[in-house]
């Protein structure tokens, strides 16, 4: 038996917008495996929910400054002006 234990979990809190599916696909091929949970957001205090999806990946890479830059250029690319993630159950927001 095999057991690998990753020590970083990350989720990213992706809006579903043009150009979501293309994300979820470079994440896929960063990563290699993740898990998707759809959601109702209310971010931004916005009384109507918004479809969001929580992508989660786990690794032991310790990245946290390179998972800050690209939730940044997630956000630019979907037209965002904040872009939510966790890091380790630490809650970040990327905005303008």
């Amino acid at each position: 038996m095999r057991v690998r234990i990753l020590q970083n979990s990350v989720k990213f809190y992706l809006p579903r917008l043009e150009g979501y599916l293309e994300t979820v696909r470079t994440i896929a091929d960063i990563y290699g495996s993740m898990s998707l949970i759809e959601l109702d957001g209310y971010f931004e205090g916005k009384i109507e929910p918004v479809k969001y999806t929580r992508v989660e990946v786990h690794t032991n890479e310790s990245i946290e400054d390179k998972i800050t830059d690209f939730a940044n250029k997630i956000r630019i690319k979907l037209n965002q002006t904040s872009l939510a993630y966790e890091f380790n159950n630490h809650f970040v927001l990327v905005s303008e």
